[in-house]
């Protein structure tokens, strides 16, 4: 899937056949068979009656190895985002600077190397948890009555709320079958996807020189409409990411992908969660 570099590179691997990845059997020797006819009609009886290996045994990927790096992989994030969010009122520039290019230096880095990194995903997460703390803390500040925080009232605690009813919506929608991932549906997203990357782009650029916090669009329809599809783009791209890993499972991944699996999930759901918390900047904005 091309729209996210992460489930692409699992994608094209599984076609090839790339670390593994649906290879035909390989036939006996006939040293291999030598030692067949050696043994005793109780040994081979024996083998017979065990059990077929599973992906475990096998060394493949499972949705339990998933759903636990991805749940690791998190809370590294927020644990580095609860520290980010305490440092940020006397480093917050400083923080929101150094995770932002650090997370673009590593996500490239992941994207493009052959093998798999794990010590690099959890570096990545690390620094997407100090990112997402310091940004988070800014809204935070312009947005939030002091004192008046709650865990449904603040403007972080709803844009996590609504992230994870997205999360769940997405997911029940994919498995009941209400979204159908198509290759039809994934070009459509990737040039989706793209255009708004680069749209993003511009209006990073817009808004450092206009000093218009939200870019193009402001706090008028125009941004609102804007952040609407953003949130709607993120969203879709979760059925995308779930069908990815349903794909690499079925084809017999390495154990060692439940990592890249897990951390383009992450990096789906921080996407999410960052343009829900421009939504809700622009609600209270007016």
């Amino acid at each position: 899937m091309a729209s996210n570099p992460v489930f692409d590179r699992i994608d094209k691997e599984s076609q090839r056949g790339y670390a593994g990845f649906g290879r035909a059997p390989q036939a006996p020797s006939t040293g291999g068979m030598a030692a067949t006819d050696a043994m005793s009609q109780r040994q081979l009886e024996d083998m017979y009656n065990q059990p077929s290996a599973g992906p475990v045994q096998m060394g493949r990927v499972t949705m339990d190895d998933v759903i636990m790096k991805t749940a690791a992989l998190l809370a590294i994030v927020v644990v580095m985002a609860a520290i980010s969010w305490q440092l940020a009122p006397t480093f917050g520039i400083v923080i929101w600077g150094v995770g932002l290019v650090a997370t673009l230096v590593l996500g490239i880095a992941i994207a493009v190397k052959k093998t798999i990194s794990v010590p690099l995903i959890v570096l990545y997460s690390a620094f997407q948890g100090l990112f997402v703390g310091a940004i988070s803390r800014s809204y935070s500040a312009v947005f939030d009555q002091p004192g008046q925080v709650t865990a449904f009232q603040g403007i972080v605690p709803q844009a996590v709320m609504g992230t994870l009813a997205v999360f769940v919506g997405m997911l029940l929608a994919y498995k009941t079958g209400l979204i159908k991932v198509t290759d039809k549906f994934r070009r459509m997203m990737f040039m989706a996807v793209i255009g708004y990357a680069i749209f993003s782009v511009i209006n990073v650029v817009y808004a450092l020189f206009s000093g218009q916090a939200f870019g193009l669009g402001g706090t008028s329809m125009l941004g609102f409409g804007i952040s609407i599809i953003a949130v709607g783009l993120a969203s879709l791209m979760l059925a995308i990411d779930f069908d990815s890993i349903d794909r690499a499972i079925a084809a017999g991944a390495p154990q060692k992908y439940s990592w890249l699996l897990a951390h383009g999930l992450i990096v789906t759901l921080i996407w999410l969660y960052l343009e829900i918390l421009r939504l809700l900047g622009r609600m209270r904005s007016n």
